[in-house]
């Protein structure tokens, strides 16, 4: 291959080239057939190559492909909102269409910022969040996420967002146990506002499922409850990150339904476009919109390529297939078969510590030690590691940070397209099980030796 002038993840890495996707496999142009255990960046959620959704392409792609978002509005645009307002709870009804997650969680920010200076409510400028999050890699995103390590070279140019702890059962910050902790890490959120002022605050951004940074995190239940009604007795707006999340990875359209909880704010991304094409949205309830429209009627915020009539076109008919073969009904069922199998494995194998996650959003975290949970060294690189092997072995994993901390921790998500079958996720094991079995006989032992 000649010199390659295209800035990888890693620019002296040999990367496979991709030739083509079908259901929940990918091949490259070598012919290796790959199972999409992550659907990509949990993203693929119905898979690669359905045909109704290339439809779709192409036939908006004959009307029209770009248009301007203060010049036009359009029929694809216009028909996904009013889906999206149909297929979510209560009254989260408004979407303003952008392009990343990283972009749905900044808006998400501004909007929930503006809602307050509409109101006249000039001080309230401030976002809390948890450690062990993360809401994108955009500035102000990034200042809302508690990924240390993705943090650490920006620091000077962040906000300091991050304020309480996660709900983290495995790692308990307080090492208490979930049946009696009292949900010490969400009433932290009380003590943190009344030590900066609700006078300050604007809004408490939260992952349903914690996933980059934790390794699909889920919390207890009641967990969310105790969250808004502290957020709803300060006059603080609750916006949900949904973009790992929603569009059905849990089993529910929004994780949050789970726990009975609606948010003020969502964001959304990755599974409403599958893939297929850039889109994700801050979507936004009656509630946070009647003082904008009653005032300047504008939200502060957007981009060249907002509600694209392509992008839109793709997110509807995404949203129409999972609806019309009844995709989001089976995921509960699809997820509680795929964790049975990986706690079979969690019997067999002495280096998986926990299992956790919603629906077919599932993470593994990885230890040297089941007993104290002791985390492998960072320098053996051992998510790494295990990344690689399973792509030599055919199954694509999906990295995640883990422990406390988040720099000492190691864990991979599963996250295989929402399509999948039984069959499938019996073929899902058998390549998962072969890469723990390498990882025992030929990284396992050299461990901490180098």
């Amino acid at each position: 291959m000649e010199h390659s002038y295209l800035i990888k993840p890693l620019l002296d890495a040999v990367y496979p080239t991709i030739d083509y996707g079908k259901g929940i496999y990918l091949y490259d142009k070598e012919g290796k057939r790959y199972v999409d255990a992550s659907s990509g960046a949990v993203t693929a959620n119905i898979g690669h190559g359905v045909p109704e959704i290339i439809d779709a392409m192409v036939q908006q792609a004959k009307r029209v492909s770009f248009v301007y978002r203060s010049q036009f509005t359009s029929e694809a645009a216009e028909a996904l909102a009013g889906k999206i307002a149909e297929q979510c709870v209560g009254s989260l009804n408004w979407s303003f269409f952008v392009n990343s997650g990283s972009e749905a969680t900044e808006t998400a920010m501004k909007i929930a910022i503006q809602h307050w200076q509409e109101k006249g409510v000039k001080t309230k400028n401030k976002i809390l969040s948890r450690w062990v999050s993360y809401h994108g890699i955009t500035l102000g995103a990034l200042s809302m996420s508690g990924h240390t390590l993705r943090r650490a070279r920006f620091v000077p140019l962040l906000e300091d967002f991050p304020s309480i702890q996660p709900p983290y059962c495995y790692r308990c910050p307080y090492n208490l146990e979930p049946t009696s902790c009292k949900f010490a890490c969400a009433t932290e959120l009380e003590n943190v506002i009344k030590k900066i002022g609700a006078e300050h605050i604007a809004a408490f951004i939260a992952e349903p499922v914690i996933g980059a940074a934790g390794g699909a995190i889920s919390p207890p239940v009641g967990y969310f409850k105790v969250i808004k009604e502290i957020c709803d007795h300060h006059q603080i707006l609750f916006i949900a990150d949904e973009v790992m999340t929603g569009f059905g990875r849990t089993g529910k359209m929004l994780a949050c339904e789970h726990w009975g909880v609606e948010p003020d704010i969502v964001a959304l991304g990755k599974g409403m476009g599958a893939g297929y094409a850039p889109i994700a949205a801050a979507l936004v309830s009656n509630k946070v919109m009647e003082p904008i429209l009653a005032g300047t009627k504008s939200i502060m915020s957007g981009h060249t390529l907002s509600a694209n009539p392509q992008s839109c076109a793709v997110s509807l008919a995404v949203m129409e297939y999972l609806q019309n073969n009844r995709i989001i009904e089976q995921v509960e069922l699809k997820g509680f078969y795929l964790s049975y199998h990986l706690q079979e494995l969690k019997e067999e194998f002495s280096f998986i510590g926990d299992i956790r996650g919603k629906g077919l959003l599932i993470g593994i975290e990885f230890v040297q030690s089941v007993e104290n949970k002791e985390p492998f060294p960072r320098e053996d690189q051992i998510t790494n590691k295990m990344i690689q092997l399973g792509a030599n072995n055919g199954i694509l994993l999906y990295p995640s940070a883990a422990g406390i901390d988040g720099i000492h921790g190691d864990a991979i998500i599963l996250a295989p397209p929402l399509t999948i079958s039984k069959d499938e996720i019996d073929e899902l094991i058998i390549l998962l099980r072969k890469t723990f079995l390498d990882f025992s006989n030929e990284i396992l032992e050299g461990v901490g030796k180098s």
